[in-house]
């Protein structure tokens, strides 16, 4: 049975839809698809925001717009006769994370905290972090949206975990190493619960002091100090973050490719999704091919070998061999399409064709989100 399709127009048109989040692996066009929607959505009337993770920074570039940082630019050249308008923005990390201690904490503790060798390293590279970071400013934006109206609509491109949403564990996982027990003995390892496990913690200390040197434990340890102020915050956030997430106003869109190791990474976001209870309107699939030309491979090979046997000009023959590969693929993603749609036949598709060029502009995200609104 063919699945049921996927109606990216109808979800933003509800006004009630405040957040789609295009997951999916990397490589398949979520930050493309994302702009896409992003882009028709404003056309369409709707104030948009779009967050992006890549840093490739193709987005900037198809939006018209020379770089992207940590601050929603205006993109222009948008039609306005719908009224609609739409900011872009590029996740910076660190930035966001500074962002966070410098709200959150009194001056002397930011500045502590800012300046600390450990929080560098955390802020910069910790596994987790631009996850958790994502989340955090997805959650300043909806703040700033239901403070001022900035926008209606937020459009998230995730980052590109290959282990699939690691965004939704990112929150907890963070939260959970800055409140920590490790953490907290290295703050006060002979106070309270710590006292009797002091002399083993010493002992520890002593080693770990030989193979790190004494000034990472030292840093880790002012770290902790200025921070522990800010620890039941990350939790909190954390867990409104969730909340959000799982929330009528938010949305799920997986994205993929029609290849067997994308189809099934968007199994497992498509379940990981639904045992969490999240809202997933569909499955996007990208750059499927397909043709006009109704010539089987065999068919196109035979007639290839004839040309061939007669001698005639190979270019007939070549396009016909290129014919016949094509039409192997377009066979092999529908096979990969239907044994997906078999497995979880409630789950609603849109299909994008392969275009022969890159996306690299308006006019090309405009194509693509056609493309993402037409029925197959």
């Amino acid at each position: 049975m063919k699945p049921a399709f996927l109606d990216i127009d109808a979800i933003t048109a509800d006004l009630g839809t405040k957040i789609i989040i295009c997951c999916g692996s990397g490589g398949v066009g979520k930050t493309t698809t994302a702009a896409a929607i992003a882009v028709r959505a404003a056309e369409a009337g709707r104030k948009v925001v779009v967050l992006t993770i890549d840093p490739a920074r193709r987005l900037a570039q198809s939006l018209g717009l020379g770089e992207l940082d940590n601050t929603p630019r205006p993109v222009a050249g948008l039609d306005p006769v719908n009224g609609g308008s739409l900011d872009a923005m590029m996740l910076d990390m660190k930035r966001t994370f500074d962002d966070v201690v410098l709200a959150h904490s009194s001056p002397a503790k930011a500045e502590a905290i800012l300046s600390n060798p450990f929080y560098q390293a955390l802020s910069s590279s910790f596994a987790g972090t631009q996850e958790y970071m994502a989340m955090e400013k997805l959650g300043q934006l909806h703040t700033q949206a239901e403070a001022d109206g900035s926008w209606d609509l937020i459009v998230v491109d995730t980052p590109p975990a290959r282990s699939a949403l690691d965004f939704l564990d990112a929150p907890e996982h963070l939260s959970s190493l800055l409140d920590g027990r490790f953490l907290r003995m290295l703050l006060a390892p002979t106070k309270g619960p710590f006292r009797i496990m002091s002399v083993g913690f010493n002992l520890v200390s002593s080693a770990m002091n030989k193979v790190l040197g004494a000034q990472i434990l030292t840093d880790v340890q002012t770290f902790v100090s200025a921070f522990e102020a800010l620890f039941g915050g990350f939790r909190q956030r954390a867990q409104e973050t969730f909340t959000l997430l799982s929330s009528d106003h938010t949305t799920f869109v997986v994205v993929a490719t029609a290849e067997r190791d994308a189809l099934r990474e968007a199994a497992y976001f498509v379940d990981r999704l639904s045992d969490e209870d999240m809202p997933l309107s569909g499955v996007v699939v990208n750059r499927v091919h397909a043709t006009e030309l109704r010539v089987s491979a065999e068919r196109a090979i035979s007639i290839a070998e004839d040309l061939d046997s007669e001698q005639q000009l190979p270019i007939e023959e070549v396009a016909l061999r290129r014919h016949a590969d094509l039409m192997r693929v377009i066979a092999r993603e529908k096979l990969m399409m239907e044994r997906f749609a078999s497995a979880r036949p409630e789950v609603p598709r849109a299909l994008v064709q392969a275009l022969p060029t890159d996306v690299t502009d308006l006019s090309s995200l405009r194509s693509v989100g056609a493309l993402l609104a037409a029925e197959d």
